[in-house]
């Protein structure tokens, strides 16, 4: 108890050794026929990119997978004290589609995870609402909400996509943060240690607050659009640094002529290599009305907007879109012969779609379709992922395509799995991983009915595109490779490129393709709310949690005082 007591104080350290990192990159596929036969094959990458879910949170109980009633949930948190209900908690299942935010920033993740133990979730959300001057019953709902979880009554057709490909179980979200972060990660492997090496003076203060690197908190980009045309006041350091963005480009990425300092050997290196170009595009949910407030656009989870390079260099910028410009394109076949798409929603939907939850709070605050608790119903969160993979699996790109589902963190919901450490930040503590968070690839070749064990992170993305379409590291390239292991993760042999959820005999011919349409959810089913899916009509029985699986005394999804 003086533990729990001690957590409305202090932080608990993330203490404990951190891995020798790897300083040299890992070695080539070379001839090897799987990675030959995958790069014969997967043309297009589709990555869909959700927010602030915890594996535990979504697929807690899928049969088969390291879930809730697995020993070692049983060992880490699976049983948490409540200080303000004076009781012990168990996961429990809830089938509310809108819920309450849940305090997500690297401070509390860190306590929360309790040096891999994972069993402060409860008691840290608490003390913190009443630190914040939340009254008792709400920090006791919001803390209570941490050991939550959904299954396929909730969210059937994520539970159907992983039951029809294949599941990770151990993908973590990279930095120990919030949103930010994991959005930079996905497209550069880090979030800044590189800078920070280079430059001390811009390391992000020891707390977490404010802009310096490496990025640990949601401070907005450097760069417009900003709603209202107005800058704000928290902005973050322009972020300066390679990512996959650049080396997509190959022998074009000299089209990164302004903001571009600290990666001129990259880009000459990039320039000799004469690499030829991947297209690629960011599709995000409001950003054709970016510079409108209540445009759906969330502009701190559109990584491509923090850096100079990426931003202010018209060749690199037109490639940012407006998600309602992606269905047509898929539609229209004009991607290109090769692609590297990103998928992001926002705080409202442009589809119209409404919560099943007719209460007038939720229908006003909840019409978000990124995934994201406190504005974002999770059904029209799905039936956005749907409506993407539905497009591709009805067009040409479905037979040269591979989808990553994810998230970029994990929301501050629990997760028993103690994750990698690696790297240390400003703060002492390990810069990652942070929890685990959900992970499914859709693929014609993907293994199917998979449960993919690899440890795997975002980092895994741009390792995964260099596998895939023959890229240099992001680690290897001149001005990240001298301050190694200050950077990039894409060569830690430690973390998974992802091709461990394909089949080598669909690779290879020896046995056939999962046709598109396994992949496919009926349009009205996609557009019905509450959704019309469910364990039963799957055919999936989620497993049965030691202690049974009742919401406690005092939950409730939401907050009281709206």
């Amino acid at each position: 108890m003086l533990r729990y007591a001690a957590a409305s104080c202090a932080l608990t350290l993330l203490c404990g050794a951190v891995p020798a990192f790897a300083q040299t990159p890992a070695p080539g596929p070379g001839p090897s026929t799987p990675i030959a036969n995958l790069r014969a094959h997967v043309k297009h990458v589709f990555v869909i990119y959700q927010e602030n879910r915890s594996f535990d949170s979504y697929f807690g109980t899928y049969p088969g997978a390291e879930n809730l009633a697995s020993q070692d949930a049983q060992t880490h948190g699976f049983r948490q004290y409540d200080p303000l209900g004076n009781q012990w908690i168990t996961p429990f299942a809830i089938s509310a589609a809108d819920t309450a935010d849940a305090n997500h920033a690297r401070p509390a993740l860190i306590t929360k995870m309790d040096d891999g133990r994972m069993d402060l979730y409860v008691a840290t959300e608490e003390f913190g609402l009443l630190a914040r001057g939340y009254s008792r019953d709400d920090a006791q709902r919001v803390g209570l909400l941490t050991m939550a979880h959904e299954d396929c009554n909730t969210v059937p057709f994520l539970w159907k996509y992983a039951h029809s490909f294949a599941l990770f179980d151990h993908f973590f979200q990279a930095m120990t943060g919030p949103s930010t972060p994991g959005n930079l990660e996905l497209v550069a492997a880090q979030t800044g240690q590189t800078q920070w090496a280079k430059d001390a003076t811009e390391q992000v203060a020891p707390n977490g607050n404010g802009a310096g690197v490496p990025v640990v908190n949601d401070s907005e980009p450097a760069n417009g659009p900003y709603p209202g045309g107005v800058k704000p006041d928290d902005t973050q350091y322009d972020q300066k640094y390679a990512t996959v963005l650049l080396t997509l480009s190959g022998a074009q990425a000299k089209n990164a002529k302004n903001d571009s300092d600290m990666i001129r050997e990259d880009v000459a290196a990039l320039e000799r290599g004469g690499h030829a170009s991947v297209p690629w595009g960011w599709y995000q949910e409001g950003y054709a009305d970016a510079k409108k407030s209540g445009s759906g656009y969330v502009m701190h989870h559109n990584a491509v907007q923090y850096f100079g390079y990426l931003r202010n260099n018209p060749y690199y910028w037109r490639g940012v879109h407006d998600l309602r410009d992606l269905l047509p394109a898929i539609s229209a076949g004009s991607l290109g012969d090769r692609s590297v798409i990103f998928v992001k929603g926002g705080s409202s939907n442009p589809f119209g779609w409404k919560p099943g939850d007719k209460s007038p709070y939720v229908q006003l605050h909840f019409a978000g379709d990124d995934d994201h608790p406190g504005y974002a119903d999770s059904q029209l969160s799905e039936s956005l992922v749907a409506t993407v993979v539905n497009a591709i699996a009805r067009s040409k790109y479905w037979n040269d395509s591979a989808i990553l589902l994810t998230w970029d963190d994990s929301e501050g919901f629990y997760d028993h799995v103690s994750p990698p450490n690696f790297e240390r930040c400003p703060d002492g503590h390990p810069c990652g991983d942070g929890p685990r968070v959900p992970a499914i690839l859709i693929s014609p070749y993907a293994k199917s009915t998979a449960i993919v064990p690899d440890v795997s992170d975002q980092t895994s993305l741009p390792r995964f595109l260099a596998t895939l379409f023959d890229l240099p590291p992001l680690a290897t390239l001149p001005d990240e490779a001298p301050y190694m292991p200050e950077g990039p993760r894409d060569t830690d042999p430690a973390l998974s490129d992802l091709t461990g959820a394909f089949d080598p005999a669909r690779l290879d011919g020896s046995k056939a393709p999962i046709p598109a349409s396994d992949a496919q959810i009926p349009d009205d089913v996609v557009t019905s709310f509450p959704v019309k899916m469910s364990c039963s009509s799957l055919g999936i029985t989620p497993v049965r949690l030691p202690g049974g699986d009742t919401p406690p005394a005092g939950f409730s999804p939401l907050l009281l005082e709206h």
